[in-house]
């Protein structure tokens, strides 16, 4: 067995997507010849917890902790918020900022670079770079945000040499909220400088999207390799198949303002005038956090009686819900880098197989799995009339118990194709290192 360490932030019994991607990219390495080692914080903030992903922990993996020290309690004592978890993408709960909200968000953006972790990056190089003379591994996978962790890769790269493989689930400069940091042109220009060190040094680079894997591209000039994310077979085995006898339209994860898809309340209210039965068919469902924003949308278009909302849900239980909807909406980020945007709830949707409406852009990367996979329908985020027509088919289907999907190529993103890929990756850069080094 080769070994690999991963950097990583996020693991159980944290919950959420940043969790799931590396964790079950790690229960199908040994398949393929390569044994994990994973570096995690001891006491990391976690924004949720869910129990149900410890099961997917291979057994005998060896973990190594460290404490961390963040600032996050003192950030919340701060805003008010003492024993609240911090909503992730700038999600707000109540509708104005607090005036110590955006004091806050100015110290995050401009003070604590990369991000909060920052604190963490030389004490674990120290840390790592004697454990790994003693325990040698054939390469490093880093993934971010947050983007500390390819900081502490890129210090372990300078003083060891060892391959390293740099995993973005997210830009780092052109993430969709990057302009709601209120940076000083310093602050902008040392995330940049970063940034680029970390797209230069690394010895692969990966994004989950081919867009943004182009944006990169625009600033290292170099290949940037894609390996999306993707479902887990097994969590859809054995489901409790239970179609919802409503009309459900259902979204699972946060929903920000940014995703808040306006078009879609409006549209529902007008269905719901014109279209007989539908009152008392319809239910929307939203399993995951939601901005002030979208509570508020939903109110002004007098559809609170028809509002089932969830706060969170273990991830095993909610392959439940998406596999019983009716009809899986997906709200893509109204912001400049929408044309990459994959969130991680695609996937499962694939898996569940019913139909997807995705509202965003119709020629970006989410667009184009599900036009690839014809799992559902992707419509703009303001055409009206065909949002209308969609729906209105979607419920007329229903309504004759006929609304289904016949998806096509969907193992292409299970994780265990995908775990290969990121192999084929590790193997290419340690047979380089290997190569060099002989």
């Amino acid at each position: 067995m080769k070994k690999v360490l991963i950097i990583t932030y996020y693991w159980p019994p944290s919950g959420g997507a940043g969790v799931q991607r590396w964790l079950k990219l790690i229960k199908y390495l040994r398949t393929y010849g390569w044994e994990a080692i994973v570096y995690t914080p001891e006491n990391p903030e976690a924004p949720s917890l869910d129990n149900s992903l410890m099961k997917d922990i291979p057994e005998g993996l060896k973990i190594i902790k460290t404490k961390i020290w963040e600032p996050y309690t003192a950030y919340k004592t701060f805003i008010g918020k003492k024993d609240q978890a911090i909503n992730a993408g700038f999600l707000s709960e109540t509708k104005k900022p607090r005036f110590s909200e955006n004091i806050a968000v100015w110290i995050r953006g401009n003070l604590f670079i990369p991000d909060a972790r920052k604190f963490w990056i030389k004490p674990s190089i120290k840390y790592l770079v004697k454990y790994l003379a003693k325990n040698p591994v054939n390469a490093i996978v880093s993934t971010g945000p947050p983007h500390s962790m390819h900081m502490i890769a890129l210090g372990i790269k300078k003083k060891l040499s060892i391959p390293w493989l740099a995993d973005f689930r997210d830009p780092w400069t052109n993430i969709d909220f990057y302009h709601e940091l209120k940076l000083t042109s310093w602050a902008d220009s040392i995330h940049k400088r970063m940034e680029n060190k970390v797209l230069r040094l690394a010895d692969k680079v990966v994004s989950v999207s081919w867009n943004w894997a182009s944006d990169f591209e625009k600033i290292t000039k170099r290949k940037i390799d894609v390996v999306t994310n993707g479902f887990d077979e097994s969590d859809f085995e054995n489901l409790n198949k239970n179609l919802s006898e409503k009309f459900s339209i259902v979204h699972i994860g946060a929903m920000n303002k940014d995703r808040n898809p306006i078009n879609l309340w409006k549209v529902l209210s007008s269905l719901i005038e014109n279209k007989p039965g539908l009152k008392n068919d319809i239910e929307i469902l939203l399993i995951g956090k939601n901005d002030f924003s979208v509570l508020e949308s939903i109110k002004e278009n007098n559809l609170e009686s028809y509002l089932k909302t969830i706060n969170y849900l273990p991830h095993n239980e909610v392959v439940d819900y998406t596999s019983n909807a009716q009809l899986l909406l997906l709200a893509l980020n109204n912001t400049p880098n929408v044309m990459g945007i994959i969130p991680g709830k695609i996937f499962e949707y694939l898996a569940s197989k019913r139909p997807i409406l995705c509202l965003g852009s119709v020629n970006g990367d989410s667009a184009r799995i599900i036009m690839k996979t014809q799992s559902g329908k992707v419509v703009d985020f303001n055409d009206t009339d065909k949002l209308y027509y969609e729906i209105e088919r979607y419920y007329e289907l229903f309504q004759k118990k006929s609304l289904f999907v016949n998806s096509i190529g969907i193992e292409e993103f299970s994780r265990r194709n995908l775990c290969g890929q990121i192999v084929e990756l590790l193997d290419q850069i340690s047979i380089n290192s290997n190569t060099e080094n002989n």
